[in-house]
């Protein structure tokens, strides 16, 4: 582990947001699915190219709280433009867990 500073990570804006859509995304070279969250007022809708389907179907998405890195510069993946980083955990056999918050939260709330 290499150590960093704090403000290497206060430079990262994480925010929590609420999947508004979710859909197949099979032009993806390896299996994602397209989805778009709202991050509240300040922010807006953006979307993400998450690789998340061995634990996620797209129908269950919508509603789902999710946390994000909002201030990446966008990513073209391959004919999908990725706004921002969807964050998650592997599980103990490689799957992405999403990460959440606990309890109900605002959208837009900054990771404090």
């Amino acid at each position: 582990m290499n150590p960093t500073s704090i403000d290497t990570f206060l430079a990262l804006d994480i925010r929590a947001g609420t999947v508004t859509r979710a859909e197949p995304f099979p032009e993806a070279r390896r299996p994602a699915i397209k989805v778009w969250v709202d991050f509240g007022e300040e922010i807006g809708v953006k979307k993400s190219s998450a690789q998340i389907t061995e634990r996620y179907a797209p129908e269950d998405l919508v509603g789902a709280k999710v946390m994000a890195v909002v201030n990446f510069a966008p990513r073209q993946i391959g004919p999908f433009m990725s706004e921002v980083l969807v964050l998650g955990f592997p599980d103990t056999d490689g799957a992405i867990v999403l990460a959440k918050p606990e309890a109900p939260v605002p959208n837009g709330a900054k990771l404090a």
